[in-house]
């Protein structure tokens, strides 16, 4: 039986046998208040090419089916409807009608349709998630992004409340909302967000164009939507993308929703875009927070023309539709004018690169065009291969064609495939028609092999510290162990750039820039030889390509002593990345990382880069170290991020930054004191407000260490009555250090399925504390014992955040290795869970090299 899963060959089958052409959907959600199932009735209009008699199913998870009639006959449910199918025998030739009565399911695991009730004022908020194959929760559907087609919606609300979807919101007559049909899009875009919502509506006009704009939240977060930062960014999306993309906003209207318990960061329904709640920020929040908000709303606009007006045919190209995304995204932050964060590059570089090279160093490592057999394979892919590797090397391809040829190309690919479905091939051929360049072998050695490069630099001088050799070594390690495929050497387009200090300013600067083509083992770099050695050599400037780059030693040494002191943020961006990669990788021991960090990170202006060196280092520190050496480290760590609290500037954003990473790790009864004076206001640091998310920072640290228990966090909750503090302190109660504390919150997850996706995500999180490694310990077995059991019950995502979040990542020992060895041959597994357990397995095997290197260095 096929469970819930679809293969790719069911899907090409059912796509040659027919064509849908519309949907009508009528859904009755007056009982959404007390939650239960609700009335659900499709209507599908659709031809079959094939003569009468042909069979085929459509696709519906539903606790019950009613009624199903086929071109006027009633088929008994009993017969047709098994597993997540209905099977529809006896088609005619040409047009079929399907009608299909089901009651459907709420859902409180962020996927179908969503119900959640806000502790504040009670009410019930819905929204849909379908990405991937989940409209099937909600209505009758050919679930396959190609099967495209108008979808018209019919329903019934609650009085008082409204409904939104992808067409306008018309005016609701007796509570009923009757939507105009879309334009032909795919399933998984189609959306309804339903409740007692509030709204700030505007429009972006432009010659001619009106476009309405709205941004929703739920009333209890009214008070922090700031509505005018999130216009003003998506305004200067669609003046940007338009202008790039030639080709006018395809859908006549365009809302924004932050709703509440969202799995992902946002969702790209056409004209009704969904995004995490967390983004209405209720606290203070740095500035890098403003930017990877303002990258999610200009990630999900782009996907209105690249995955929504023209759609992958299969799910083997979600990484275009995602990379694509990512890139054009990030492009505009740093070009459009106005904008807040013209140093996007350096933020990608630092983030989303990182989480590449990540990715792409585990078993599961795959060509970025992944091999997506069938649905249990894509849902597992939403990986850092699908979004940052392939935007890394989209980035590389505008550099290769030139970025007014690739735009260029992108255009007539909008027009020739408007409303339609295509495959990578489209692409490139229309960027191989305006650039001249033919593609085929850069695809070929790009997109379909796996695995990282690695850049070295070969430089021999003379006595006068000339330069007389300069070539670039490419080497291809070999995959990791499991991992399909081959080490391949690939072209990289790549800037050299030429640093050396100024004695007036003290910063770094780059006196040259060397723009060149490196391909196969060895390229040399003539331009160089002749001139005098400069400070520093820096491969892949401007961060160009995709490529782990090393420094020469001689650049090191000095990186090592001004890696903070240059005057541009990317160049310094990308030797962090090379030092925290080498760390990683062994080849830098964590005790070295951490001098590293704290003679540098005191000189860093931006605020993405400081905050991801200390969650990095925290990691280093709790995975990478020597366990002997541990405690030192941390000491030495907590120590530094007080000092530099004390002295951040008062209000900045340094200081909350500083603020969090110390209550992160504070770990003294003098320390922990700190906490908690600031907490009660017995002690005060000038400019730093403990408002209500810092509080709660503070709070779950001082529940890990013991000092806080129910009572505190209690009174804490009593304080923040709301769906936030609800999950802060489910967080806090998972942390205390106590058995019965971890058995609790393992019951809660694991015994039981009623935790809400949001709540069980804060009790996993609450759960797995570093410092309480012994304390943990006994939970190695018992996950090994559940996690398969676990993913058969589940839904995808509830399970895939145990599988992962419940994984015994802090035990790193043989004995953890051996342990999921075992289990991964004798469990059977499917691929999806295989795949999650794998990669798991492999940061444990990681840090027990790190560990050894560490020790090694102390010697």
């Amino acid at each position: 039986m096929p469970g819930t899963n679809l293969t790719r060959e069911e899907a090409q089958q059912r796509a040659k046998l027919l064509a849908v052409d519309s949907y009508e959907i009528e859904l009755d959600l007056s009982g959404a208040q007390e939650g239960g199932t609700y009335r659900s009735v499709t209507t599908v209009r659709f031809d079959v090419t094939a003569d009468n008699g042909a069979e085929s199913f459509i696709d519906l998870v539903a606790p019950t089916v009613h009624e199903v009639t086929l071109n006027g006959d009633s088929l008994d449910p009993a017969d047709v409807f098994a597993d997540s199918r209905i099977a529809l025998p006896g088609l005619l030739k040409g047009r079929n009608i399907l009608r299909v009565v089901a009651d459907c399911a709420y859902t409180n695991t962020g996927e179908g349709l969503h119900r959640f009730v806000d502790p504040v004022d009670d009410q019930a908020y819905l929204y849909t998630q379908f990405e991937v194959p989940d409209a099937r929760r909600v209505f009758a559907s050919f679930e396959q992004p190609d099967l495209k087609a108008t979808f018209q919606f019919t329903v019934k609300a609650p009085e008082g409340w409204t409904v939104i979807s992808n067409s306008p919101t018309p005016e609701p007559q007796d509570s009923v909302w009757v939507f105009e049909p879309t334009p032909r899009i795919s399933t998984y875009i189609t959306a309804l967000i339903v409740g007692p919502y509030h709204s700030v509506h505007s429009v972006y006009e432009k010659d001619g164009q009106s476009v309405p704009l709205g941004i929703y939240c739920r009333p209890s977060l009214a008070e922090y939507l700031d509505s005018d930062a999130i216009f003003e960014v998506t305004r200067q999306g669609f003046e940007w993308f338009q202008e790039k993309f030639d080709y006018a906003y395809p859908f006549k209207k365009y809302d924004q929703l932050f709703v509440p318990e969202f799995n992902a960061g946002a969702m790209e329904n056409a004209g009704a875009v969904t995004i995490r709640d967390q983004y209405v920020f209720r606290s203070k929040v740095t500035d890098a927070a403003y930017e990877v908000r303002a990258e999610t709303i200009l990630h999900e606009l782009a996907h209105m023309w690249f995955g929504d007006l023209v759609t992958m045919e299969w799910w083997n190209d979600l990484w275009l539709n995602e990379s694509f995304a990512t890139y054009t995204s990030i492009a505009c932050q740093a070009a459009a004018p106005g904008s807040r964060w013209p140093h996007s590059w350096t933020t990608f570089a630092n983030s989303m690169k990182t989480w590449a090279y990540r990715q792409d160093q585990l078993p599961s490592t795959h060509p970025i065009m992944a091999d997506i057999r069938d649905l249990d394979d894509v849902l597992v892919n939403f990986d850092g291969i699908t979004y940052a590797k392939g935007a890394s090397v989209l980035k590389q391809l505008v550099a290769y064609v030139g970025e007014d040829e690739f735009f260029r190309g992108v255009q007539a690919y909008f027009k020739a495939h408007a409303y339609g479905n295509t495959r990578l091939s489209d692409l490139l051929g229309a960027l191989e028609e305006t650039s001249g360049r033919d593609l085929k072998t850069w695809s070929g050695k790009w997109l379909e092999t796996a695995g990282i490069n690695v850049l070295r630099p070969e430089i021999e001088t003379d006595a006068n510290g000339v330069v007389t050799s300069f070539a670039i070594r490419q080497e291809a390690p070999a995959l990791p162990a499991g991992a399909k495929g081959e080490p391949t050497l690939r072209p990289h387009r790549i800037a050299v750039g030429l640093y050396e200090l100024d004695d007036d300013s003290g910063k770094l600067l780059r006196d040259e820039r060397i723009e060149l083509d490196v391909d196969g083992e060895l390229t040399a770099v003539p331009q160089l030889v002749g001139k005098r050695r400069p400070a520093v050599i820096l491969l892949n400037d401007d961060d160009l390509s995709y490529a782990k780059v090393r420094l020469d030693e001689q650049s090191l040494a000095f990186v090592t002593e001004h890696l903070g002191d240059f005057e541009s943020s990317l160049p310094r961006a990308l030797c962090w990345a090379s030092a925290w990669d080498m760390t990683r990788d062994a080849e830098l021991a964590t005790r070295d990382y951490l001098s590293l960090v704290l003679s540098g990170i005191g000189k860093e202006s931006d605020i993405g880069v400081v905050q991801s060196l200390q969650r990095q280092v925290k990691l280093a520190i709790d995975l990478y170290a020597d366990p002997a050496a541990r405690e030192a480290l941390l000491a030495r760590w907590t120590d530094a991020t007080l000092a530099h609290l004390r002295s951040a500037a008062p209000g900045s954003d340094h200081q909350l930054a500083w603020a969090r990473a110390f209550a992160a790790t504070a770990r003294t009864p003098e320390q922990l004191d700190l906490l908690d004076a600031l907490l009660d206001g017995s002690q005060t640091i000038e400019g730093l407000v403990v408002d209500t998310e810092l509080r709660w920072t503070f709070v779950q640290r001082l529940a890990a260490v013991g000092r806080f228990d129910e009572t505190e966090i209690a009174g804490e909750y009593d304080r923040d009555r709301t769906a936030a503090g609800e999950r802060h302190a489910a967080t806090a109660r998972a942390a205390r250090p106590t058995p019965e504390a971890k058995a609790e919150a393992w019951a809660s997850v694991v015994d039981s399925d009623k935790l809400p996706n949001a709540v069980q995500e804060a009790v996993i999180g609450g759960f797995v504390q570093t410092d309480q490694r012994e304390l943990l310990a006994p939970y190695a077995d018992r996950y090994f014992e559940v996690v398969k059991d676990i993913w058969e019950s589940r839904s995808h995502e509830m399970a895939q955040q145990i599988a992962v979040g419940l994984y015994p990542t802090v035990q790193v020992s043989q004995e953890t290795l051996d342990r999921t060895d075992a289990w991964l041959d004798s469990a059977e597994p499917n691929a999806a869970l295989r795949r999650l357990v794998s990669e798991s397995r492999a940061g444990v095997e990681r840090a027990l090299r790190a560990q050894r290197a560490d020790a090694a260095a102390g010697q």
